[in-house]
């Protein structure tokens, strides 16, 4: 008989959120069980997807999303300065193209921690998903009872619902004390890229 799973919260506005969640998914894939890691509002740009996919097939590994959204009401940035990696919206008018992505990675967590195929399930990012009104609270609560007792789910990001936090039973919040972005330092490859 499998052990009880339990849901996991990684929120706050504090770096390290997925990378606790992989650290996580290593741990899980070195006791060998069986991992499903959704990312959502990113692609396979992040260096972590280069050692992970070698983990196939105790790991399923997905993305659902671009790495950058912007709503541009609150942003005064020019699109066109930009790459076609990043996704403008205006606020509580994502564009369909992006929802129908992230109804898809939807509909594989659903699959997933239902399915009993998966030890560990973790859904990166999908705390702003709701955030940014790309999925309503509905299609997570459906995710949150349709999961086996058995599977360990995790529930990364920024801004985690307060309905979420309520069915939890793992909480951490996850706060910045001070990081370097503020003197300027960028995303440095195999570290935060």
């Amino acid at each position: 008989m499998k052990e009880q799973g339990y849901v996991q919260v990684y929120t706050g506005n504090g770096k390290g959120k997925t990378t606790a969640a992989i650290g996580l998914t290593i741990r899980a894939l070195g006791a060998g069980k069986k991992v499903c890691l959704l990312q959502f509002m990113k692609n396979k740009a992040y260096s972590e997807h280069k050692i992970l996919e070698s983990f196939y097939p105790q790991l399923v590994c997905k993305t659902f999303g671009k790495p950058f959204f912007i709503a541009t009401d609150q942003c005064q940035i020019n699109p066109e300065r930009l790459d076609s990696e990043v996704v403008f919206y205006k606020p509580s008018n994502p564009p369909i193209e992006y929802v129908n992505m992230i109804k898809d990675g939807l509909k594989e967590a659903l699959a997933a921690v239902s399915s009993g195929e998966y030890d560990l399930v973790v859904l990166d990012e999908i705390n702003l998903v709701l955030f940014f009104e790309l999925a309503k609270w509905e299609a997570l609560k459906a995710i949150l009872d349709a999961r086996k007792p058995e599977v360990e789910l995790v529930l990364t990001g920024r801004k985690a619902d307060q309905r979420l936090l309520a069915c939890a039973d793992l909480v951490t919040d996850m706060q910045e004390a001070k990081h370097y972005y503020a003197e300027g330092v960028q995303g440095r490859l195999g570290i935060e890229l």
